[in-house]
């Protein structure tokens, strides 16, 4: 068995192996300690491992002091690694063969208001609720649950599962996340909390109780704002009002059995800090057991915002009772700096968002606030940092190698797509073109990468998996099931079966085999779609520059008779769309359209995104209530589509957001139906008392 000493970076075999690989030490570590003195607390327990297993664990050179390595189930990273976080010098050892579970850093034992660990950082994940809220992002109800579930794969402490009562379709996502992954219980007593965001009110506070009390730990999540501007022109209170309403709203949920309550101060960095003081206070003595400061406007430099945490920590009555949080906005691209300074003062929670989605410029992105804690965590806040608070070595238990199937995850669900250079997680994050940082990556990765790819769950392609598949026409089941494996989809039979029947299609088209981002593209095409109530079965386009574009476009409906019809426009997409509209029966309008090649070259695939709303005169309408604004607004629908053909890739994309429209409207009217029965029981009954 092999085993890789964390600070000589070195492999070391414990018998002989099948092969040897050593890496020799850094002169760095050889000035800090030699062999003999280097502590060896005790591994996990260590099975032989392939050869290829042990250069994938050489390859992650920031990350090995940080955490272990045992095996679990398979994701997009080191074919099956998760990575554990260790305090101090640890050995990194790899097992093929150990059971399958999710290792993650042992986190304190949660309770309300506290934590026994003072370098311990909750991570909040609001993705479903404020992320959601960015422009042209719709997710459904089944959507939801997946993106809970894998969130709780992640390791996030806290799921805030949405608000509850801007529809009822939103209330049920809530419930059903609460029910269910809200009940999990990984093997390592691990359950997130579930989170119902509400506005201080007893009406909403009501209803996001109702939403999360199913869950082993449910939370409620009340605001108000705080700002000058905000009390003045928006909620027109004068700051005495704001602080009985607030007070009110804490006492309310707690009266309802509610023990575990987050308060926020709606645009807390542009609030005055005495008031922040009088009324944080407040609602402590109600029974607030987490206090959150958000930086609304993202107006706040991080100079300025830990200060506020730390001004709050010490002069608000009663802090040392509750959690103090951040949650912080990205208008002047500040969020993340923002979270972390806030931790450096002594928060203890922070709020994000994957791909750092979010209204206007978005969120915190969570991606970027945990893996800056994972690589500077234990060295930069100290005391002689700023460090305010425990030993300066904060940590959290996030388990990094989710954070790449998470993040596409959520990218093809909600439409809104990462730029290429994002951090962490964009298409470029881990690409190298320069001629100068390309000689320097030859040579040794580390001279431009301070994280491997690997290390958040991402291969880098061929080379690096070691599987040597080259995806074609003749490629069989085996092949792409194996290569699909490798980047981390674990598809069901029936989902396995849709994709492969794509493959065939575009294989058959494409010259010179597949790439993995094609294969990727045909995933979240296929098996990432949402129901499917109208199927795309044929697409004939005539257009020119002298013609006008007509299209006859064929489709299989619900009971799966097939019928076609023809249509004109002002291009070959606008006439597809025209038949889909008047094939189906609806009244749309197209918010969005977006296209890209998948990879290079004349025979690329191409990827379509949509985003489209019914119109005021359409059979299907879908409105929901905003949590900010608390104004109705018509809900949109994202789709995508992916093949050869830009227009067939478009008429995709275009019935995947039509599918969405039809499963929210059906469901929406199944809980009318389901209401209205209900209404009319609790009439009979009442009738039937009376008499």
């Amino acid at each position: 068995s092999y085993k890789l000493c964390a600070r000589t970076r070195t492999l070391s075999l414990s018998r002989w192996p099948r092969c040897a690989v050593t890496r020799h030490p850094t002169p760095r570590a050889l000035q800090r300690a030699t062999p003999q003195t280097v502590p060896r607390p005790r591994p996990p327990i260590v099975q032989p491992v392939s050869m290829r297993t042990a250069v994938a664990l050489l390859a992650l050179p920031a990350l090995t002091s940080c955490f272990s390595v045992p095996r679990h189930t398979p994701t997009r990273a080191l074919s099956g690694t998760s990575l554990r976080r260790t305090r101090g010098p640890a050995a990194i050892a790899m097992s093929e063969e150990s059971p399958d579970l999710t290792a993650r850093k042992p986190r304190p034992k949660y309770i309300p208001g506290r934590i026994d660990d003072p370098d311990y950082v909750r991570v909040f994940d609001t993705t479903l609720r404020d992320g959601e809220q960015s422009p042209g992002a719709t997710l459904t109800s089944s959507e939801k649950l997946e993106i809970a579930r894998q969130l709780a794969k992640l390791g996030v402490d806290i799921i805030e599962a949405g608000f509850p009562i801007a529809s009822p379709d939103d209330f049920e996502a809530v419930k059903q996340i609460a029910d269910v992954v809200g009940n999990e219980v990984f093997d390592d007593g691990y359950v997130p909390v579930i989170c119902g965001l509400s506005r201080a009110n007893e009406k909403d506070i009501q209803r996001s109780w109702d939403a999360v009390k199913g869950a082993k730990l449910p939370r409620v999540h009340t605001f108000i704002a705080t700002s000058p501007i905000h009390m003045e022109s928006k909620l027109k209170k004068t700051p005495d009002e704001v602080v009985a309403i607030a007070v009110n709203a804490v006492k309310f949920a707690k009266s309802l059995g509610c023990d575990d309550i987050e308060f926020s101060p709606e645009d807390a960095g542009r609030s005055e800090p005495e008031f922040l003081y009088r009324i944080l206070a407040e609602v402590i003595k109600a029974g607030a057991t987490t206090l959150n400061i958000p930086d609304t406007t993202g107006w706040n430099m991080p100079w300025e915002f830990g200060g506020l945490i730390k001004k709050l920590r010490e002069n608000v009555e009663g802090s040392e009772n509750v959690i103090f949080s951040t949650h912080c906005q990205n208008d002047l691209g500040l969020s993340t700096a923002n979270s972390l300074a806030g931790a450096m003062n002594g928060a203890r929670q922070v709020e994000c968002t994957i791909n750092g989605i979010g209204e206007r410029a978005g969120n915190a992105a969570l991606e970027e606030i945990v893996m800056a804690i994972a690589l500077k965590g234990d060295t930069h806040f100290d005391e002689e940092n700023g460090g305010q608070m425990g030993t300066g070595r904060i940590y959290t238990a996030i388990n990094p190698v989710y954070i790449s199937p998470t993040s596409r995850m959520v990218s093809e669900y909600s439409g809104m797509i990462c730029q290429p250079h994002k951090a962490i997680v964009g298409n470029n994050a881990f690409r190298h073109e320069s001629g100068i940082h390309q000689d320097g990556m030859i040579k040794n990765k580390n001279t431009y990468e301070i994280m491997t790819p690997e290390s958040i769950g991402l291969m880098r392609g061929e080379s690096e998996s070691g599987a040597g598949i080259v995806l074609g026409k003749h490629s069989g089941r085996n092949a792409v099931s194996t290569r699909l494996a490798e980047l981390g989809y674990e598809l069901d039979p029936e989902k396995l079966n849709a994709v492969f029947d794509r493959f065939k299609i575009v294989a058959e088209k494409k010259k010179g085999g597949l790439e993995d981002e094609d294969l990727e593209a045909l995933v979240s095409d296929t098996a990432f779609s949402s129901e499917e109530h109208w199927q795309l079965s044929d697409l004939q386009v005539t257009t020119g520059m002298s013609g006008i574009p007509t299209a006859t476009v064929t489709m299989v409906g619900p009971d799966g008779v097939g019928r076609f019809v023809a249509a004109t426009g002002e291009g070959p997409v606008d006439a597809v769309y025209k038949a889909i509209d008047r094939l189906i029966g609806v009244k749309l309008n197209l918010e969005t359209y977006g296209m890209q090649a998948v990879t290079e070259g004349i025979d690329a695939l191409a990827t379509t995104r949509v985003t489209v709303s019914p119109m005021s005169d359409s059979n299907f309408m879908a409105t929901a209530i905003h949590s900010q604004s608390g104004n109705n607004k018509i809900r949109t629908f994202s789709g995508s589509g992916s093949d050869g053909d830009v227009v067939v890739a478009s008429a995709r994309a275009y019935v995947s957001a039509i599918n969405k429209m039809i499963t929210w409207n059906k469901r929406r009217a199944a809980q009318a139906e389901a209401e209205e029965g209900a209404a009319k029981s609790a009439k009979i009954a009442a009738v039937a008392m009376e008499n």
